[in-house]
């Protein structure tokens, strides 16, 4: 671990970089993406230790990921994959920064890095010639394969030391993180009538809705003051799965029940990680300014996902 979050630095070169990639522009299976071009030269801080994340493809839990940072501010804009309007934190290995008063490394010499870049933000095609894309989403499970335990100890460590958590609140992740696995294990072996709060986990989110999910078309635009209903609000418009209309809801989110904040978007289109489709939205989403996952739900993961909110979630401040 060489950086921790405040730290100032700088990206490397187009050609330094290029010379950390092999041939699918990529380091240790992370892509280097063409948004991440316009960074080049730029001194930044760095937000986060990447040194895990959230397996959100295969739900198995956090995935290890080695000598990468999150950098201040530095979201994808989705310009080279089709407009998704994800807007990941994307990841910096930390072969493509150093610190501003380091030696530069040795470069490649008359090699263009876009047009690599840019061959590889496709996958082949899909069934009747669907477009599919790829990107450091879709390729995480390449990037970090090796599973984290909630046992390894060692990523607490590295969250305070690095700066990503401090103790009270690694405390708290992991005091979450074992009550959600006492409660998973009472459901297997326990009768239901000693299941605390129905066996649910930390934030006990349960969905009301028996049938098809209500919908709330307000029209919000960006710039407009909202405030987050009520849990007890959101949970009556939710399935079984925390679903409204194929769109989930999390304990992450709940956090935020109650508070106001701004709408930085509205999201109609966005990457499925698990097979790089672009997905269209019938009903458009909304993403709120500075309204992120904080990871407290999952062991401080530092990925901090923009949550997508319906707008039947949302009240208009007047």
């Amino acid at each position: 671990m060489h950086f921790r979050v405040g730290d100032l630095v700088e990206v490397r070169t187009e050609a330094e970089i290029r010379a950390t990639l092999d041939e699918r522009g990529e380091l240790d299976g992370l892509p280097f993406m063409p948004e991440m071009l316009a960074y080049c030269g730029r001194r930044i801080t760095v937000h986060k230790v990447a040194h895990k994340l959230c397996d959100t493809q295969t739900r198995t839990g956090l995935r290890k990921m080695e000598r990468a940072v999150h950098l201040t501010g530095a979201r994808c804009d989705g310009s080279a994959h089709g407009g998704c309007q994800t807007a990941c934190s994307m990841y910096w290995k930390e072969a493509w920064i150093k610190r501003p008063d380091a030696a530069p490394a040795p470069a490649r010499q008359g090699e263009r890095l876009l047009p690599l870049l840019e061959a590889n933000t496709r996958k082949p095609p899909g069934e009747g010639g669907e477009e599919r894309f790829s990107c450091q989403a879709t390729e995480l499970l390449r990037a970090a394969p090796a599973c984290l335990p909630f046992k390894d100890v060692t990523q607490y460590v590295t969250d305070v030391r690095s700066g990503n958590a401090g103790p009270l609140k690694t405390l708290q992740g992991i005091a979450i993180g074992l009550f959600n696995r006492l409660q998973h294990l009472s459901k297997r072996v326990l009768p239901r009538w000693l299941w605390l709060k129905d066996g649910l986990p930390w934030g006990f989110l349960k969905g009301r809705v028996a049938g098809t999910t209500p919908a709330q078309n307000l029209d919000l635009r960006p710039g407009e003051l909202v405030r987050v209903r009520p849990k007890e609000e959101i949970l009556g418009t939710l399935n079984a799965d925390l679903l409204n209309r194929g769109m989930g809801f999390e304990e992450e989110m709940a956090r935020y029940c109650g508070k106001t904040a701004r709408v930085q978007a509205r999201v109609e289109r966005c990457i499925d990680e698990k097979t790089g489709r672009m997905l269209h939205m019938k009903n458009p989403c909304i993403v709120l300014e500075e309204v992120v996952c904080e990871g407290v739900h999952s062991l401080n993961c530092p990925r901090e996902f923009v949550p997508f909110w319906r707008e039947i979630w949302l009240e208009r401040v007047v």
